[in-house]
């Protein structure tokens, strides 16, 4: 049990925000409503400790919680009221589900006569905590001011153990308003890590000894390790690459990281493959077989070593040899575990260097997003952070944006959640005030978002959104065209002037219409670090689809 650090009266909501404060909570994002009244005023109360955000609209307040947790490695908080308020966040907690990042929802729920009594009470819904408990890590209600500490406390540990996750906390309205006497506790302790069996470990230092052409694949669950893998790379002279979540743990300037279509070009004679916390979604649901077929035990070669902290992975996609470890940890012990026993054969990194030529190659052909893409890289320093999105030129930055630093690419992860990015930049601009950040997005994604606009010059958020705009829903109305017989209902739009809606909401609106105008428009507003919206339009009937070199398909799909 641990000691109280302080006991005396307060409310349940102030119960909630200290023991977040204890934790290293910084940021809130959310909307105050009548059942979450009492945590909002104790926000107000401790805000010399504490910043509060207040969004426009629910989902966003998650998103950009989802941006703090995913910039940051940290437990990222939002609040909303419950039932419709819950249920606008839901695509975001599910985004954070599949992306496994720690992310808080502090809600409340209807007076505690009233649950589970179907009444009708103000936002009320059947079952809040089954419907929250089935799509997120965990879901738990707050009974008392007394338990708040400890519950909060025992959430923050499941969102930040293990495998990160989104969890959630609620209080009945009027528990919430009630004071008490409660003991405030230390910040909560995280699991400690697995500890990595020694048989399994060996298996796999000997198979990458013995490998001819040795290859690692990293996930979003390698973003703290990047020291580790990349010294384990460098042992084995292995070409690590990544799809979306692990990019940048590598940067891919050095000479060992790739992207993932010149790690397609290498996969083709890979005979190891090591993936370190990811799923990979890419070589065993994209490269290797039918996309609509799962694949649960992959034939060698390759053959297949997992390092991963979640033991329920070595089932889903079952390894040759199975590393239930911490990435960091590892990395770490395969590198005490190979090194100076392999001589890597000659030519390992000429054949990198050669698949990675070959990939810009291909990528020019993406037209005009990787011109666009290659603008922004050059004008955005390598610590600058990038938010994709579900757009063309989002896609094409799957492969054909260079990622050079840990977490500074920012992506929702196979959710596909469309509309997340604007939101989530404001998020990673939230926890990262000091650092550059931009916001790419098509025109329909940035409709789910657009009123958070307000949000961004009333907070002085200085995210720079590069808005892509070719009026229609690109993925869709391509794959109606070619699949449907032309038929392409519902994907045309008739869009607002985007720069004036946006001097409308206080930021600076620009349009252009080429790389090469995007340039300087572009390093302007970053320098001025103050939120700006660039329009980029777009020919949607000149424009390449990046699908060929992300599912490897050598037609116009």
């Amino acid at each position: 049990m641990l000691k109280n650090l302080e006991t005396r009266l307060m409310s349940a909501g102030e119960a909630i925000v200290q023991t977040l404060v204890a934790n290293g909570v910084d940021t809130v994002f959310g909307i105050p409503g009548a059942q979450t009244y009492p945590i909002f005023d104790a926000l107000d109360r401790a805000k010399s400790s504490i910043r509060t955000i207040g969004t426009r609209h629910e989902q966003a307040a998650a998103y950009m919680a989802f941006g703090y947790a995913k910039a940051t490695g940290r437990l990222g908080v939002y609040s909303v009221v419950p039932g419709p308020g819950v249920l606008n966040t839901a695509a975001a907690l599910s985004t954070a589900w599949g992306a496994s990042q720690p992310v808080l929802c502090v809600t409340s729920q209807v007076p505690r006569d009233y649950l589970g009594k179907g009444r009708g009470a103000l936002h009320e819904i059947p079952d809040q905590l089954a419907t929250l408990n089935s799509l997120i890590k965990w879901a738990v209600r707050i009974d008392n001011p007394a338990d708040a500490p400890e519950i909060v406390n025992e959430a923050v540990r499941v969102a930040t153990s293990g495998r990160p996750g989104p969890v959630s906390v609620e209080m009945c309205w009027d528990d919430l308003a009630t004071s008490g006497m409660v003991g405030l506790l230390p910040p909560a302790d995280l699991d400690p890590h697995p500890e990595i069996g020694k048989a399994d470990l060996k298996r796999a230092a000997d198979m990458l000894v013995a490998a001819e052409r040795p290859m690692i694949f990293v996930g979003s669950g390698a973003q703290h390790a990047a020291g580790e893998v990349l010294a384990l790379a460098e042992e084995l002279k292995a070409p690590v690459t990544a799809f979306r979540g692990g990019r940048g743990v590598v940067s891919e300037d050095h000479e060992l990281g790739v992207s993932s279509l010149a790690g397609h070009d290498l996969w083709r004679e890979c005979d190891v493959l090591l993936g370190i916390g990811t799923r990979l979604e890419m070589p065993y649901m994209r490269w290797s077989v039918d996309m609509f077929k799962e694949q649960s035990e992959p034939l060698a070669p390759p053959h297949l070593i997992r390092v991963d902290i979640d033991p329920r992975e070595m089932e889903r996609l079952r390894p040759h040899v199975p590393l239930v470890a911490d990435s960091r940890d590892g990395a770490a012990a395969l590198l005490g575990a190979v090194k100076g026993r392999r001589t890597p054969p000659d030519g390992a990194i000429e054949r990198i260097r050669n698949s990675k030529a070959w990939a810009e190659e291909k990528a020019d052909w993406v037209k005009p997003h990787k011109q666009y893409l290659d603008v922004i890289r050059d004008v955005l320093p390598r610590d600058g952070f990038f938010v994709e999105e579900l757009c063309q030129t989002g896609f094409t930055s799957n492969f054909a944006y260079p990622v050079l630093e840990p977490r500074t690419y920012v992506s929702c992860g196979f959710q596909g959640t469309l509309g997340f990015g604007f939101p989530t930049a404001l998020g990673v601009k939230a926890a990262h005030p000091d650092k550059p950040v931009v916001s790419i997005i098509g025109d329909g994604g940035f409709m789910f978002g657009v009123q958070e606009l307000s949000t961004a010059a009333q907070y002085g958020l200085g995210v720079v959104t590069v808005l892509f705009n070719n009026s229609t829903f690109g993925n869709v109305r391509r794959d109606l065209r070619k699949f449907y017989k032309g038929r392409t209902i519902a994907t045309e739009f008739q869009n607002p002037d985007f720069p004036a809606l946006a001097e409308s909401c206080g930021v600076a609106g620009h349009r252009v219409t080429s790389p090469e105008e995007l340039r300087p428009v572009l390093a302007a507003a970053l320098e001025k670090d103050e939120p700006a919206l660039i329009e980029a339009v777009i020919d949607k009937t000149t424009e390449r689809s990046p699908w060929r070199y992300i599912l490897m398909f050598y037609d116009d799909v």
